[in-house]
Order: C-alpha cells, then sequence, then structure tokens
C-alpha cells in the first residue's frame, strides 16, 4: 500500500510517495508560502502531482503545532498563521484521498520507531533538537497522544523557574535551554570570554554571528569554547531526560535534529547529566540513547505511514 506523506516546514514543504516499509519512492521539495491559503493550495499541487504516477491509498500532513485528537484541526502552530485550522477538510477538498493531519514531532518519532532506531522496542521516547526541541512518546508500541490529542510536548516542560521567555508564551521552558537555538546563544556567551572563546569570537567577527553548523564544526575540531557549549545544552537535555525516565519509563531516547547530527559528541555529555539526574539511580533499569536515523526523511515517511486509508487503519 502506497501513501503519501507531506512535512510542512516554515521554510520549506517536503513531500513524498512511501511505501510500506517506510521506503520513499518518489520525493518532492518547495518553499513554504507565507500566505495560509497558498501553502494549503502548494499541498494539494504536491499530492496531486505524486498520485498522477502512483496508486495512492491516503495522505499523511505533518506540521508544527497542535493537532486534535481527530487528526483533523490544527488547534495552534508556531510559525503559520493557524489557529483552529480545520486543514483536514480544507485538503480534502481538493484531493481525491483521505488525509489524516498529525504533529511533525510525533510523525517524526513514528517514523524512528517503525523503521528507525527505536525499531527493536515497544517503549520509546524522541527529542528532536532544531529551533526547538519536540517531543514524541511511544507507549507499548502506541503513539501516546493525550486527552485532547497534543500530548508529548516535552520541549515544555517548564525547565527553569522564571527562566527565559519561549515563544509558547511561558518561561522557563525546556526548548531555551537544549535546543539547536539554545547552542547558539551559549556559543554567542562563551566568545565573550577571551581564551575559551577565541575561536568562536572569530567567527563571530569574520561571520557576524555564530551558526550552529559553525560550532558543530568547531566541536569537531577539538575547540573548548565550542566543547562547552555543546555541554551545556547536552547537561539540560539529559537532565530533564531523567524526569522524563521517571513519569514516563522509556527504553529508549531517539535524538534527532541538526544537533543530533554531532553523535557521541551530544550523546556522552547527555548521558551523564541523565544518570545523575535519575531517580534511584544505581538500582534501577535505565534507558538507552540512539542518534536518529531517519534525519530530514523522518517527518513525512512518519506522516505516510499514519494516514488512515479510507475503511480505517
Amino acid at each position: 500500500m502506497l501513501k503519501v506523506g507531506i512535512d510542512i516546514g516554515g521554510t520549506k514543504i517536503a513531500g513524498g510517495v512511501v511505501d510500506a516499509e517506510g521506503r520513499i519512492l518518489e520525493k518532492l521539495r518547495v518553499e513554504t508560502p507565507t500566505d495560509t491559503r497558498a501553502l494549503t493550495v502548494a499541498v494539494i499541487d504536491m499530492v496531486r502531482h505524486l498520485a498522477a504516477s502512483h496508486d495512492i491509498a491516503a495522505v499523511g500532513v505533518a506540521a508544527a503545532g497542535f493537532v486534535d485528537k481527530a487528526r483533523a484541526v490544527i488547534i495552534h502552530a508556531p510559525n503559520i498563521a493557524w489557529r483552529d485550522e480545520p486543514l483536514k477538510a480544507e485538503l480534502e477538498a481538493g484531493i481525491d484521498q483521505p488525509v489524516t493531519i498529525d504533529n511533525d514531532a510525533n510523525a517524526a518519532g513514528w517514523a524512528e520507531f517503525r523503521f528507525g532506531a527505536g525499531r527493536h522496542v515497544d517503549d520509546m521516547v524522541m527529542l528532536t533538537m532544531g529551533t526547538g526541541v519536540g517531543g514524541a512518546v511511544i507507549n507499548d508500541g502506541r503513539l501516546y497522544r493525550g486527552g485532547h490529542g497534543i500530548a508529548g510536548e516535552l520541549g515544555h516542560i517548564r525547565f527553569l523557574r522564571d527562566g527565559l521567555p519561549c515563544g509558547c508564551g511561558q518561561n522557563g521552558c525546556l526548548e531555551q535551554y537544549a535546543s539547536g537555538r539554545a547552542l547558539q546563544r551559549e556559543a554567542n556567551e562563551i566568545a565573550d570570554h577571551a581564551g575559551l572563546g577565541d575561536a568562536l569570537a572569530a567567527v563571530r567577527t569574520e561571520k557576524g554571528k555564530i551558526s550552529g553548523p559553525a560550532v558543530s564544526r568547531l566541536v569537531l575540531a577539538g575547540d573548548p569554547g565550542a566543547i562547552e557549549a555543546l555541554r551545556r545544552v547536552a547537561t539540560a537535555l539529559g537532565e530533564a531526560c531523567g524526569g522524563f525516565q521517571a513519569v514516563l519509563d522509556p527504553e529508549l531516547f531517539v535524538i534527532g535534529g541538526g544537533v543530533a547530527e554531532l553523535g557521541a559528541d551530544l550523546l556522552d555529555p547527555v548521558r551523564l547529566a541523565y544518570e545523575t539526574s535519575l531517580p534511584g539511580y544505581g538500582d534501577r533499569p535505565v534507558a538507552q540513547f540512539a542518534i536518529a536515523e531517519l534525519g530530514n526523511d523522518a517527518g513525512l515517511i512518519g506522516a505516510a505511514d499514519l494516514a488512515v486509508p479510507a475503511g480505517g487503519e
């Protein structure tokens, strides 16, 4: 059975035809329109193009935001002007296929559970370290959605009381301390200190800013300032994972997003902070940690696999 998966991001829309084993048979990518109506039309056009040469059973769409339990309405989106947007109905009006809407982190987490780093476990938590921190919870082989459909927003756990303001309207959320954006902020702070921050300061002087990839390059080159910036961010994530373990007790944490490309340089300090934050450490089973395997394709693969064809699953 073939399905179309669509992953709507703030800057691009990625779409693909995905088979039952999670393989992408054809893939497209376009820029994300700023106008919401134009965005809807762009998704419809993408699905029509993909369906023209494939026998499609359903369409799954992943987007950042709160999605209702029926997987039909986007209640709130941080980067697109959607509020109580009936996206399923709008897309189905232009597509002769059943459409399922899902949160982008849920879709990515489901893809890793089904076809990636989590395929050998039943209970898994995925955390994506991008602009923010996305989360997905797999419990006993099922994606946990909660009473209203919007569970798993792990990046918005309050990590620090009276902490940094977050785009969600609260203060001190985890994503302000454990995201790619947080890594850049820490790198800039360290760049202000002579000695430790010399290499980071040189990048800022040359480029006008310190980007995430620039920090990553310096980490891989062994620069102590960049390594310290990464340690701070990884420590925040690991401490949070100790709390998530107490509540969710996963077998595995899968870490995705751009920062995860650093592999062991990220996971080693994450594990250390996790162990020192874990209630009952030494007397209880601990989770494993792994880097996500599917990269930028996880969202569209998961959206496709979660799509519900006519007549049910």
